[in-house]
């Protein structure tokens, strides 16, 4: 499930594409590039020192921009991470209710994410290379349940 809604991103998000990923029992890995036309960061935004505030009391930069006061900016790592967890979450809720997949307490996904610029091939590549090798280390991973310290 939470591979078919990964590889279904691209879709919601033409401006992604998806690289190495996995998915293990208790997390996820994966890489994500974000193209960008114009040259911005994706992964903040962008906000002027120059501000004020309407008649709301939003923050609006000067020009034709506003900022919102709270919210995930769209084209934006976050926005894809945010609808990620919140299909994942209702696909699984779903399964609970019509497959008898067992139950979660509280919350599915932890409340935020570990996100990392990739700034050149190297870096890239063992990247791709720790996701790949990291099945192999579930064994002894001391978050598996069936893991053993004897």
């Amino acid at each position: 499930m939470v591979e078919t809604v990964w590889t279904g991103l691209p879709q919601r998000f033409p401006n992604i594409a998806l690289d190495e990923f996995i998915v293990m029992p208790d997390h996820f890995h994966a890489i994500v590039i974000i193209n960008n036309r114009r040259g911005e960061s994706c992964i903040r935004p962008h906000v002027e020192h120059d501000q004020e505030r309407n008649n709301e009391g939003e923050r609006k930069v000067q020009g034709e921009h506003k900022v919102r006061p709270y919210g995930t900016l769209d084209g934006t790592v976050g926005r894809v991470i945010q609808a990620f967890k919140s299909l994942t979450t209702n696909a699984y809720i779903h399964g609970v209710k019509n497959h008898n997949w067992p139950p979660f307490v509280g919350k599915l996904w932890q409340r935020n994410y570990y996100e990392r610029i990739i700034r050149n091939e190297a870096e890239l590549n063992n990247i791709r290379q720790y996701i790949h090798d990291n099945p192999g280390k579930w064994a002894t991973d001391t978050e598996n349940p069936t893991h053993h310290t004897d």
